[in-house]
């Protein structure tokens, strides 16, 4: 049977509320079409402005089987290229980060500006033509100190990506903040069951005793279920509004991106053992209002946020392989915050160290037991999984879309 109407098959007969067939997490010939379909397709969150701060500044990635190379080039604009010499192909960056006048192919010393030209190729001929063999760019958008990538020919509209998510991210000035801290797992299991565990809190009381100390678990903190009829999340919607950060739940037509804000438990500040704050000195000088909570945003297929008072902390998912996906948290201050002064790494870093480390076990537990041939779909909480089925529907329909052409919608908001 062919590949594609295989998997389109799968996804039109799923029943509602259950889960996915064993070979969408499992299968490499699936994980290809999720690859060319989704990640090679979709706008990636990628990294953080305040990473390439200064020109020079660099920092690469490997997504699937491109790797990519972000610069601030002289005229401060945040570039993407493949990462890839327009001679014979080696790696130009080599490096996980760093800072270069020029970026130098180490193989023949190929030389490129910092906006891609190439500059300089050593006895190539007379007829040899520099300006064809520039480094080939990727598509690249900066929000809210957010930069995104599209690896696809001709990427989507930015332009609603950025009206969404830009008035809830411009008060916190992520620009002018630095990277206090960075950690990458391996999770053994597919890119999509990272998602739906964390598209859910059911689980959380019985493995997140730490995280539990200040998220709710209730359904309506992520937006997704119920949140406009929960008297509380309104009320701190109001309040917030009031203080001039937006708050209230928006989500994307096609639900692939949302955010919100919600109240941290029994008036906590921040996500440590205490409640407290972990920094001293607020994340934006232009955020002075207490107990605003977290601002919650979600980018399918690769980010989900909190944004504090006093810290940031983004995650950006990337699958390495069928089984394997790599999960990497930054923990965001202000530039001027001191460590040892304004916090202590280990109580900024604690809970979500810890977190991640719990939600890794889970990930690897449920793709075990997913490989079994015994295994069956089983059917999602409505309660407490609403999230995860609405992640579902947007995969659903971008792969139906992408598949076969049909456009669908999401349901669940």
């Amino acid at each position: 049977m062919d590949l594609t109407n295989e998997l389109l098959r799968n996804l039109r007969n799923r029943k509602p509320g259950y889960g996915l067939e064993q070979a969408f997490y499992s299968d490499p010939d699936y994980y290809r079409l999720d690859m060319e379909n989704i990640f090679y397709r979709d706008w990636l969150f990628i990294g953080h402005d305040c990473e390439v701060a200064k020109p020079g500044n660099y920092f690469t990635v490997q997504v699937g089987d491109y790797p990519v190379v972000i610069v601030r080039d002289r005229q401060k604009q945040i570039r993407a290229f493949h990462n890839s010499c327009r001679h014979r192909g080696s790696r130009v960056c080599a490096a996980e980060r760093g800072t270069a006048a020029k970026l130098v192919c180490p193989y023949h010393q190929w030389t490129y500006e910092l906006d891609g030209r190439l500059l300089f190729a050593r006895q190539m001929g007379d007829d040899f033509d520099a300006s064809q063999h520039s480094l080939k760019t990727v598509h690249c958008e900066s929000v809210g100190g957010y930069i995104f990538i599209c690896l696809a020919p001709a990427a989507p509209d930015f332009g609603p990506t950025r009206a969404l998510l830009e008035p809830y991210l411009a008060p916190h000035r992520l620009t002018e903040t630095k990277v206090a801290f960075q950690s990458s797992i391996v999770e053994k299991g597919n890119w999509k069951l990272v998602w739906e565990n964390n598209r859910e809190c059911y689980h959380c009381v019985a493995n997140h005793p730490e995280l539990c100390k200040t998220f709710p678990e209730a359904p309506s903190a992520t937006g997704i279920q119920g949140s406009k009829e929960d008297p509380e999340m309104v009320a701190h919607w109001e309040k917030c509004e009031a203080a001039g950060l937006p708050s209230v739940f928006r989500i994307a037509e096609d639900g692939q991106y949302r955010a919100t804000r919600v109240p941290l438990l029994s008036g906590a500040e921040s996500y440590t053992i205490s409640g407290k704050r972990a920094v001293g000195r607020q994340l934006s000088d232009d955020v002075n209002a207490q107990q605003i909570g977290s601002l919650l945003l979600y980018h399918y297929p690769s980010t989900w946020n909190h944004v504090l008072g006093d810290q940031a902390i983004s995650f950006r998912v990337l699958p390495l392989g069928p089984n394997e996906t790599e999960v990497t948290t930054k923990w965001l201050v202000h530039k001027d915050a001191v460590e040892g002064v304004d916090y202590n790494l280990e109580e900024l870093t604690h809970v979500w160290l810890e977190t991640n480390n719990q939600d890794r076990r889970i990930v690897e537990e449920n793709a075990f037991g997913i490989r079994s041939p015994a295994y069956e779909p089983g059917p999602y909480s409505v309660e407490h999984e609403g999230g995860v089925l609405q992640f579902l529907e947007w995969y659903s329909n971008s792969m139906e879309t992408r598949l076969s052409g049909e456009t669908k919608l999401s349901k669940v908001a």
